[in-house]
């Protein structure tokens, strides 16, 4: 050992960038202003009497297991770190059990619960009984919607703050504390710089840890262009930002494509943007959406089809779940189109709030009730399966408006077909009126 050797210097290499950058206070936290800012949500819940339970939703990198950790320093509890993706009911109980002998020593449990989306829906009821009793309060952490991820039970008693994708500039601020820490810059240039940022696509630990491969790989006195940091991190930047304007233009070219019946075009645009990087569960949603407003009943199994797309990506995941999405987009963009449904119902919508609530006809009403009968409700109602035809042709509007037209089919497709039910309808119904 040499002279003036530091005998307690650490061992080893130092940790990842990502772990050594990690916030020491929440106003350190990057891009979620919103929640730990000075009138930030949580910022106002941390300095009300009692914490309540919380489920974290977000993308990965936004600072959810960051900020739960620093929760847990000032809390006046016991921080207990769990990962739905190891942990088991066995450990649960053990958690619970430990919980609640703790909180009959008056000493609190704050229990964290990463990727808490990850257990099913018996292990999220067990949280329940012991979030109830106040023997732990509950921190969730999910990158998943916890509308459709999490028992409805459980989100009851827990408030869901959002954690937002990091933008641009809260990136750029983070790769300057990390050249702070590493003592020098990041050697790249401007274009490349920019380059760093799309690639890390508003994940805070991605772009420290993508800073960290350049400086691994330059050589004294290099500095990167894109084409150089492309080849050094083995990642394509992104062909355009999912949040700006690249995004809107090509999901309109791919709505557009659809609708217009070019199946060609809808193809390579759904390709640009998977491979930019795009969520296909995003794409599949789109589809399900052309499918209702720009084919409707001129061919029903396109809404079938799109939803069938989208579970076959739920179940199979990329890529193999991306051909299902292709074959939704050439069968929309290959059915006969009609607006008439999305036309109808936005009639409709405006109707309804324009003329407020005139009750319908007691003839079509139910009447349960001594009283409701005497008032005239149901009364000379026809049960249409017993009329001719299985068609009453009364009239089921409110008298306050009267008959509309607001679906009017086109000739095209099943619409084709609805549209001679609908006119044959008008001529038995004229006929039975006496007209």
């Amino acid at each position: 050992m040499s002279d003036g050797e530091d005998l307690f210097a650490p061992l080893g290499p130092p940790p990842p960038l990502p772990e050594r950058l990690r916030p020491q206070t929440l106003d350190e936290v990057a891009g979620q202003e919103h929640l730990t800012g000075p009138e930030g949500a949580l910022t106002r819940m941390l300095a009300a009497p009692g914490l309540g339970s919380m489920i974290f939703w977000g993308p990965p990198g936004s600072g959810k297991t960051t900020v739960a950790r620093l929760i847990g320093k000032q809390a006046s509890a016991e921080f207990v770190q769990v990962s739905a993706i190891h942990s088991g009911v066995a450990e649960l109980k053990k958690i619970f059990e430990t919980a609640r002998a703790r909180r009959a020593d008056g000493r609190a449990t704050l229990l964290f619960v990463d990727e808490i989306h990850r257990f099913n829906r018996a292990q999220q009821d067990s949280f329940l009984p012991v979030m109830e009793d106040g023997s732990i309060t509950l921190i969730g952490a999910t990158t998943e919607n916890p509308s459709f991820e999490l028992n409805a039970a459980l989100l009851s008693r827990a408030r869901v703050l959002v954690f937002k994708p990091l933008d641009a500039a809260a990136i750029a601020r983070l790769i300057a504390r990390a050249e702070d820490v590493v003592g020098k810059p990041l050697p790249l240039d401007a274009q490349a710089r920019a380059a760093l940022i799309q690639m890390a696509d508003g994940d805070g630990r991605a772009a420290l840890t993508l800073a960290e491969e350049v400086w691994r790989a330059a050589r004294e006195g290099e500095t990167f262009d894109p084409a150089g940091l492309v080849a050094v991190v083995q990642r394509r930047a992104p062909i355009y930002d999912k949040a700006q304007e690249g995004h809107y233009n090509l999901i309109s070219a791919l709505h557009k494509s659809v609708r217009g019946s070019d199946p060609d075009a809808a193809l390579y645009y759904l390709a640009r943007m998977l491979d930019a990087g795009e969520n296909p569960l995003f794409l599949a949603r789109r589809i399900v959406r052309m499918a209702s407003e720009d084919v409707g009943l001129a061919d029903p199994q396109a809404l079938v089809v799109a939803n069938a797309a989208k579970d076959a990506y739920d179940f199979l995941g990329s890529p193999e779940g991306e051909l299902a999405i292709a074959q939704a987009v050439v069968y929309v963009a290959t059915a006969p189109k009609s607006n008439a449904l999305y036309t109808a119902f936005t009639a409709a919508t405006a109707l309804a709030k324009s003329t407020g609530s005139p009750p319908p006809p007691k003839v079509i009403l139910n009447a349960p009730t001594k009283l409701m009968r005497e008032e005239g409700y149901g009364d000379g109602y026809r049960y249409d399966h017993d009329q001719p035809d299985a068609f009453s042709g009364q009239d089921y509007w409110p008298e306050a408006i009267g008959r509309r037209a607001l679906y009017e089919p086109v000739e095209r497709g099943f619409e084709r077909e609805i549209r001679k039910r609908l006119e044959w309808w008008e001529k038995l119904r004229r006929e039975r009126r006496g007209e």
